[in-house]
């Protein structure tokens, strides 16, 4: 069995939790089966794959987040696949290079969330990226909230553990704010 096959059979078991979910899982699985292989990097330009990570405290009560340079908004950490095929190692990488700490405990090897995200056109580095989508798995991962935090100044400018009762006071993006809501929810379970 392939990657790619590996990826759909684990998504087709996802439970969605909310109707948005499942919209984004049907979309999800079409994306994978109409495309194949060409979703492991940025080569296609309809949209790729990208792992996401859901950083909790060990009480269950605070997500770690970023000030995001392009969305100008506290957003997950995470980062596209560009070629790795485990998207659990993906999401493991992006935590440390865009927080500086060394230990995080997956919550399980399991996806714990999927979503669809509209990226608009925007400047990156001095190149013109065009409008896409990312398709999105996300891990949870619990880390120490003492641990020394350090910023990815190319990514982000700020780093802040934020109480899930503030969440909406940080994020500016309208759209995250559902999918957080959702991820919130899930690491209560």
């Amino acid at each position: 069995m392939n990657e790619t096959s590996f990826l759909t059979d684990k998504i087709k078991t996802l439970i969605p939790l909310n109707e948005q979910e499942a919209a984004d899982k049907e979309s999800f699985l079409f994306f994978l089966n109409t495309f194949k292989e060409n979703i492991w990097t940025r080569e296609n330009p309809i949209g790729h794959l990208t792992a996401s990570c859901w950083i909790i405290n060990k009480e269950k009560t605070k997500a770690l987040m970023a000030f995001h340079l392009i969305f100008k908004s506290f957003a997950w950490l995470g980062g596209h696949a560009d070629g790795e095929k485990d998207l659990l190692k993906v999401a493991l990488k992006e935590a440390e290079e865009e927080s500086g700490i060394k230990t995080f405990c997956p919550l399980s090897r399991h996806i714990a969330d999927i979503s669809v995200l509209e990226v608009p056109s925007h400047v990156k580095k001095g190149k013109n990226i065009p409008a896409h989508l990312h398709f999105n798995v996300t891990y949870m991962l619990e880390a120490d909230e003492t641990s020394l935090l350090r910023i990815k100044e190319d990514e982000n400018s700020a780093l802040r553990w934020i109480p899930f009762d503030n969440i909406d006071e940080f994020v500016s993006e309208e759209h995250m704010k559902p999918v957080y809501h959702r991820l919130i929810l899930k690491s209560k379970s």
